[in-house]
């Protein structure tokens, strides 16, 4: 038999093998990722494209890392593009002495294929630079890290090297558009034809075998994201960013509530888990990870995956690892031939004694989440971190009433005054009495007066009952009466917007809130509301109309800007200071309000605006999100303390923030760094009435 049929029925069995693996490892994925509840998405088609266009072929999330995002540009597009050349080098293989039917046009095309190659080859070299010299501390050291290295240098190299001696085999002429494997041809001239053609076929089935087995190992590894991630970008989200699902408790079907369980995720969030590509941006931007807490969002996301692995196998029977016969002693494929061989085999290895909270996540991971989303937006492949922590805080919450002793506290006293403190709630307006020049009438004063408001002034616990957060209070009214607006206060009727217990996990003290505020709003005829909180802001905003708000939600630097812009406001004095803001997570993350705090102070005479290193949606959390306000911080540094640092590297005379959560956090940050009386912690709205020109009540009598 003819060599070249000998190699092409070698060729068709190998490819075809490895063919038929990658299917199945792939359809093996898809059935664990349906195990979860069904998804509901949001984005339409359009929608989608468009995702995919920015963040799979514009790489923008890769980007913020300009290194490495530059080397996986080179790997993404250079793979892409090299596969041409692939096919070209396998069609050399199987039918010796032609190539692709380019006509006049090959040349160019082998030129432009060399100069790729060699841009991955580069790509290659500095990726193992960066995880082995450089030693970044977000990226793995183990083998399975380098592997790929090893495949991607090898399909390069071996097709380099098939060309040059392909070049030696045939008598090929060398040529200014082959240049590398000219040149690999001429420093091995002198091997003959014969050997040469030998090495041809031996570099030949290297460069195949590098690429079937790459192929193959592709779904069973963190290089799943290959499929997984553009197909998590494409699906999108099944809500709005940054917004949490509702449980319904009126389902009487439900034997517990939140998630504690791997199917009890629906398929987006499994789809989450495969999409992973294990590049440590979102534990490398962690505030908790940061400061030595005990999480990391990538390490969630993994054990995670490797938990939905194992027990799928074990509910589906199908092997997560091929070749089965390499892969036997794997305790996936057990599980999987356990599960089917039946009750006997399955009880040898039993898959339900892993529980998903406890023995994968530990609850210590749960409670150190800040739910800031900088993991989130970090993701090149647009994982969600939050949802998954939050329910399954939820399942710890409400149906093993588990929670942090502050956290508890701040449960009941949320319950029954309303307020995370347990103060009267009766007390809950008296915030205005504070200063006698500002003038901020209830719903009930304004409709006694026979007047019309056009704001609903949601003050929120803080600024309610937190005498640092009143005196930002206070300010804002001064502003908005120097600007002639028409607006109320709930009072005493307002309650907890409800944020705290929704993000700690008491979805269902936070769905009590949430309807009675909307009830009063819907008595008072609010048709647009206004807060100085961004947590509070966040939920009216995106969550509040899942259970029937209907009303125009304001940040107020949103409108104090346009205010500025109007002419209602004219900040005249100067304010001699170098301030830097710091981004409210609920604010810039979650809402994407970044430019109206800045334009605000920018418009302010005197002022010195500077950044920290870490601003806008790369901004660090204070540390406040997520409930942790009320809970006390016992491993690692203070979260607060560390962006304390951060602000105060900028020599800036004042912190600026737009949140009573952050202005405390950071208030708290100067005390413990001793510098409370240089660096003054300032909302936005006391800096700015530092600069209006107000009368006093004494001065216009």
């Amino acid at each position: 038999m003819e060599p070249i049929i000998i190699n092409w029925i070698l060729f068709i069995l190998v490819t075809g093998y490895a063919v038929y693996l990658f299917a199945s490892l792939v359809k093996t994925r898809y059935e664990y990722i349906k195990l979860g509840k069904k998804a509901e998405f949001t984005m339409d088609t359009k929608q989608r494209w468009e995702a995919v266009m920015v963040n799979v072929f514009g790489q923008k999330k890769l980007l913020k890392d300009k290194k490495s995002g530059i080397i996986h540009v080179l790997f993404f597009y250079g793979f892409l593009l090299v596969q041409f050349s692939a096919i070209d080098v396998i069609w050399k293989g199987l039918n010796p002495g032609s190539h692709l039917p380019l006509g006049p046009v090959y040349p160019f095309f082998t030129f432009f294929q060399e100069i790729v190659v060699l841009l991955i080859l580069v790509a290659v070299v500095w990726a193992f630079h960066r995880r082995y010299v450089e030693k970044l501390v977000r990226l793995k050291r183990n083998f399975k890290a380098g592997l790929v290295l090893i495949f991607i240098g090898g399909l390069m190299i071996s097709k380099l090297f098939a060309k040059g001696m392909e070049m030696i085999w045939i008598d090929k002429p060398v040529t200014m558009w082959e240049p590398i494997a000219a040149s690999i041809a001429t420093v091995f001239s002198g091997i003959g034809p014969t050997a040469a053609g030998a090495a041809f076929f031996v570099f030949w089935w290297l460069h195949l075998l590098f690429l079937l087995t790459f192929l193959v190992y592709i779904p069973q590894s963190k290089h799943a994201h290959l499929i997984a991630g553009p197909a998590n970008v494409y699906v999108g989200p099944t809500h709005k960013r940054g917004q949490l699902t509702p449980i319904n408790f009126e389902d009487e079907e439900a034997e517990k509530f939140g998630k504690n369980e791997i199917e009890d995720f629906d398929q987006k969030q499994l789809l989450d888990l495969y999409a992973c590509v294990e590049c440590g941006r979102c534990t490398n931007m962690c505030p908790a990870t940061g400061t030595g807490k005990m999480l990391s969002p990538m390490d969630i996301i993994v054990k995670m995956r490797d938990h939905l692995t194992e027990k799928g196998a074990a509910v589906t029977s199908r092997k997560p690892w091929m070749p089965e016969f390499a892969f036997n002693n794997t305790k996936g494929n057990q599980l999987a031939a356990a599960g089917a061989g039946g009750a006997e085999a399955a009880a040898a290895v039993d898959p339900y004694d892993v529980s998903l909270i406890g023995d994968v996540i530990t609850e210590e991971e749960l409670w150190a989440c800040t739910t800031c989303r900088n993991c989130e937006d970090q993701c090149p492949v647009a994982n969600e971190h939050v949802d998954k922590i939050v329910d399954m805080r939820r399942y710890l919450v409400l149906t093993e009433g588990k929670m942090d002793t502050e956290a508890q506290r701040t449960m009941k006293n949320i319950e029954k005054q309303g307020n995370p403190w347990g103060i009267n709630r009766k007390e809950r307006e008296n915030w205005r009495d504070g200063r006698d020049d500002i003038d901020v009438p209830t719903v009930k004063e304004m409709k006694k007066r026979g007047e019309e408001f056009e704001y609903l002034y949601f003050v929120g616990s803080m600024g309610s009952y937190d005498s640092r957060s009143q005196k930002v209070a206070q300010s804002f009214a001064k502003i908005m009466n120097e600007a002639g607006i028409k607006f109320a206060i709930l009072g005493n009727k307002e309650k907890n917007s409800g944020d705290t217990p929704r993000r700690i996990g008491n979805e269902f003290l936070f769905q009590e809130l949430a309807q009675a505020n909307i009830q009063e709003f819907e008595k008072n005829g609010v048709k647009k509301i206004i807060t100085t909180d961004p947590h509070t802001y966040n939920a009216f905003k995106n969550e509040y109309p899942d259970f029937g708000l209907e009303a125009e939600v304001y940040h107020h630097t949103e409108l104090i800007f346009e205010w500025l812009q109007q002419g209602l406001i004219k900040p005249t004095k100067e304010v001699d200071e170098t301030i830097v803001y710091h981004d409210s997570c609920y604010l810039g993350r979650y809402n994407d309000v970044y430019d109206a705090p800045r334009e605000i102070l920018k418009a302010i005479p005197g002022v010195n605006l500077v950044e920290m290193e870490r601003n806008r949606e790369n901004g660090m959390c204070c540390g406040a999100g997520g409930g942790m306000m009320w809970m006390e911080e016992d491993t690692g540094t203070r979260v607060n303390e560390a962006r304390t640092e951060q602000a105060l590297e900028t020599s800036a005379s004042v912190i600026g923030s737009a949140c009573p959560y952050c202005l405390t956090m950071l208030s708290d940050g100067t005390k413990a760094k001793e510098v409370e009386e240089n660096v003054k912690t300032l909302d936005i709205v006391e800096i700015l009435e530092k600069s209006l020109d107000i009368k006093k009540d004494s001065e216009s009598a």
